[in-house]
């Protein structure tokens, strides 16, 4: 055993939120657990998806055994058609999960047929010389799971994303009893979520949310519009059941929304009542206190039914004076103009819109906080422990719990970062280097269609500083300009006098037409180089600031 290593190499997920992504390698054998992607920052102009960059797994492909998802939502299986586009491997995970998978794969046209290997929670699977457990979890999406993957050195436990729900709606249990079990037979290493280590206490049942949402239909005199993530079949359980109750009937609205409602429904996840739907374009001809809306778009997202209903321009619901319009789902940082500014054109059309922390609430997470984070620990008891799944300061704070807790057997921590290496052997676990990790960018959702970082370089140049096309018309025959060169610009503020330093700046590109000889001149590629040097030195000496500079010469 003593030349036999482990290791355990985050690709994505650590240090950030989103792109959850991790390899777990036995000598020549590996496999990828989760493919997630993350939305774009701000500074990311014009990119709708970022995707962890795969060169470590495609320098090492013959090794990759398969791929392990432990549940359905986008920051864990979101880059899996991206994945399969360049790696042809098995996927492993739930019936949901998998569904989920199959629905992004529907936009992209792959080469082979995905192959899907359907799990359920106790069964175990064995892959090259890892036998994987899959373990029941509750969290804010259903059929989540933990992985117990058995090595030759020693248990693996990496939780996925969880909470401990002693209530949960679906009555699923986390099977903390397994959990339990492998920490009494002893566990190597544990790999945990940390996205709440910072919040102190329990995470709120998911039936927490009830009382405030049986008070908004008790209240509610005219229609209600429930929005949440889609993926939350649990809250859309809630709203059915409600409605129901209430006698309002229910329209579901937006793409996703209705995908993901019809395949919980196809896999026996959620109970519809019957004669509960309607269709969406008949729902305003309905009393308005006989009708609730399911719509999906919680984050202000631009083209989603909750912005477009938000700004009166959705073809079969709008929002009226008097209406109760329900956020169900936690403002997510970074998305808080967009999310205030739709809230506010629903309270100009005179709607009552419920957001934010309430008591009772109207959300709560899907992730452990610290008491949590604790009872998993101390279950597991683990000989090394890695947090994952979060910003640095979240992994450093549940570090600093289980070094606080100090159960016996705990040997070290490790705050790692993603594209480390966490290497195991018979003499014990230490860091060894770091692989090639980093981001994707992807433009309108295509795979193939990939930013590169000079784009979002110059995406960023243009939009702090403008651009100026100087544009030069020349003889073909003589090589004379025919006039004085025209200047346009878009986003670059002029001088106080405008036309005049317009004027200069024709000035200074015609002198550089003037200076250069005959043979300059026929070589369009040195003309453009030149012109843009001479133009950029007087527009910097001139405002201080640096557009970009696009020469463009016209053969007359």
């Amino acid at each position: 055993m003593a030349d036999h290593k482990l290791q355990v190499i985050p690709l994505g997920g650590l240090g950030e939120f989103g792109m959850n992504m991790a390899a777990i390698r036995y000598d020549d054998n590996i496999i990828v657990v989760d493919c997630g992607m993350m939305f774009p920052e701000a500074e990311l102009l014009g990119v709708d998806l970022v995707m962890p960059d795969l060169t470590f797994l495609k320098e090492n492909q013959p090794q990759i055994r398969a791929v392990i998802l432990t549940h359905g939502h986008e920051d864990h299986i979101g880059a899996v058609p991206y994945f399969l586009s360049e790696i042809d491997v098995p996927v492993y995970g739930t019936d949901f999960t998998l569904a989920l998978v199959d629905r992004r794969l529907e936009e992209y046209e792959l080469d082979e047929d995905p192959r899907f290997i359907h799990v359920k929670p106790k069964q175990i699977v064995d892959i090259g010389p890892f036998k994987i457990e899959f373990i029941h979890v509750t969290h804010s999406i259903v059929s989540a799971v933990a992985l117990a993957i058995t090595t030759p050195l020693g248990v693996i436990i990496h939780t996925g994303d969880f909470k401990v729900d002693p209530t949960p709606t679906d009555n699923e249990l986390f099977d903390l009893h397994t959990l339990a079990d492998y920490g009494k037979r002893g566990v190597l290493l544990l790999l945990s979520d940390s996205t709440n280590s910072d919040r102190a206490g329990y995470t709120e049942s998911e039936r927490a949310v009830r009382p405030r949402m049986e008070e908004v239909f008790n209240r509610a005199e005219r229609r209600i519009v429930v929005s949440c993530f889609s993926s939350s079949i649990h809250r859309i359980q809630l709203v059915l059941e409600l409605a129901q109750e209430f006698g309002r009937r229910v329209a579901v609205v937006g793409r996703s929304m209705v995908s993901v409602t019809e395949i919980a429904h196809s896999l026996g996840l959620l109970d519809i009542p019957d004669g509960i739907l309607l269709r969406p374009q008949d729902a305003m001809n309905l009393p308005p206190d006989k009708v609730a809306f399911l719509v999906s778009g919680t984050q202000g997202e631009p083209m989603s039914a909750l912005s477009r209903v938000a700004v009166d321009n959705h073809k079969h619901v709008s929002v009226e004076k008097g209406d109760t319009v329900v956020l169900s789902a936690r403002i997510i940082p970074g998305n808080e103009k967009a999310i205030f500014r739709m809230i506010d054109h629903m309270a100009r059309r005179g709607a009552d819109v419920l957001y934010g922390p309430m008591n009772p609430p109207l959300h709560v997470s899907g992730h452990a906080s610290v008491e949590e984070m604790k009872l998993v620990l101390n279950l597991v008891r683990p000989r090394f422990f890695m947090p994952i799944h979060g910003e640095f300061r979240q992994l450093s704070k549940h570090a600093r719990l289980a070094d606080h807790l100090r159960f016996a057997g705990l040997e070290e921590t490790f705050v790692m970062e993603t594209g480390d290496v966490l290497e195991i052997d018979h003499h014990g676990a230490r860091r060894a280097g770091r692989v090639a990790v980093g981001r994707v960018c992807i433009d309108s959702g295509s795979v193939d269609d990939v930013v590169q970082e000079v784009v979002i370089r110059d995406r960023r140049h243009l939009s702090e500083d403008g651009i100026v096309l100087p544009v030069i018309a020349i003889n073909r025959h003589t090589g004379r300009i025919e006039s004085l060169p025209e200047i346009v610009s878009r986003g670059f503020a002029l001088a106080e006098d405008g036309s005049a330093f317009m004027q200069s700046a024709r000035q200074v590109v015609a002198k550089t037409l003037e200076g250069s000889n005959q043979e300059e001149k026929t070589d369009w590629g040195v003309m453009k180089e030149k012109i843009r040097a001479d133009l950029k030195r007087f527009i910097i000496k001139e405002t201080s600031r640096r557009p970009l500079i696009m020469p463009v010469i016209l053969e007359v």
